[in-house]
């Protein structure tokens, strides 16, 4: 049975979305899905609850990603074990294709190719992942797609989910690069921030948690892979480019910059974009 662990918190608007997803098409017994509700003042896990035998709720007074992880572990019986934000949308389809990756044992840590949904993006958004879309960072899933896929013998290879920003990251580091693989051929969906004001402030959440990481975890941030400068340079030499350009750097100086004075000060919570969590129609579908 494949386990799939999803941390809600106050997920209403978009919780029913993810797990119509995943478990359309399910047959008996394949998968178990918790949804761990950590700090919910809406109504989140009732929703859920609607969706039972297959998915089965827990909840949990205290709010943060990382004990809703280590909830969900606890209460997960099956391996491969799928971690997925509940504000992404991935199909049973793609589920089993992350299973049968890891199934062949030569890979420890899977995750689809992410599918940005732009619908509703102000021009200024869809011209920063349109930049986004030409560099190596988009085509790596942990960290990109909201979900990823580790066996057993990759789960062992850390203990607790430690309170980290970015749990994607921190699973990412712990594998090397022919340790983890992205899928080409399997697909979750992200909608991406309205507003620029919005993308701003994940970004910097994003820049906030490689610092952590990277400060934290020296020895295993080399495992981190590449980065995306030499790519953004060689696109300057396509003026068509250069609006985009022009917005993809704004978006990531003026983040980078409120990170690292966030960094500084030890005043950071959590970012969360709010105008992505919505019922509008998807413009991908997953596979």
């Amino acid at each position: 049975m494949i386990s799939i662990v999803i941390p809600a918190h106050n997920e209403s608007l978009v919780i029913a979305r993810a797990l119509r997803a995943i478990v359309t098409g399910a047959a008996p017994e394949e998968i178990e899905v918790i949804v761990v509700c950590n700090g919910c003042t809406d109504g989140t896990a009732s929703i859920a609850r609607e969706f039972a035998p297959v998915a089965r709720v827990i909840e949990t007074e205290v709010s943060g990603k990382a004990n809703a992880l280590n909830l969900g572990d606890q209460a997960a019986a099956g391996f491969p074990r799928v971690y997925a934000d509940a504000d992404v949308v991935m199909s049973i389809e793609a589920v089993r294709k992350l299973a049968a990756r890891l199934e062949t044992g030569d890979v420890l840590a899977v995750a689809p190719q992410p599918n940005i949904d732009l619908n509703g993006c102000s021009w200024y958004v869809r011209a920063y992942y349109e930049i986004r879309s030409r560099l190596p960072s988009a085509r790596e899933g942990i960290g990109g797609s909201g979900v990823y896929a580790l066996s057993d013998a990759g789960r062992r290879r850390f203990g607790r989910f430690p309170d980290v920003t970015a749990d994607d990251g921190y699973v990412r580091v712990q594998f090397r690069p022919h340790e983890r693989e992205t899928l080409v051929n399997a697909h979750s969906i992200v909608f991406a921030p309205r507003s620029i004001r919005d993308l701003v402030l994940i970004r910097t959440r994003a820049y906030y948690g490689t610092m952590e990481l990277a400060r934290r975890y020296p020895d295993l941030w080399k495992n981190a892979g590449g980065r995306n400068d030499k790519t953004v340079a060689s696109l300057l030499g396509i003026s068509s480019l250069w609006p985009g350009l022009l917005i993809y750097c704004y978006v990531n100086i003026m983040a980078r910059y409120k990170a690292v004075m966030r960094f500084r000060s030890a005043n950071f919570h959590w970012e969360r974009d709010n105008t992505s969590r919505s019922a509008l129609p998807c413009e991908h579908k997953v596979s």
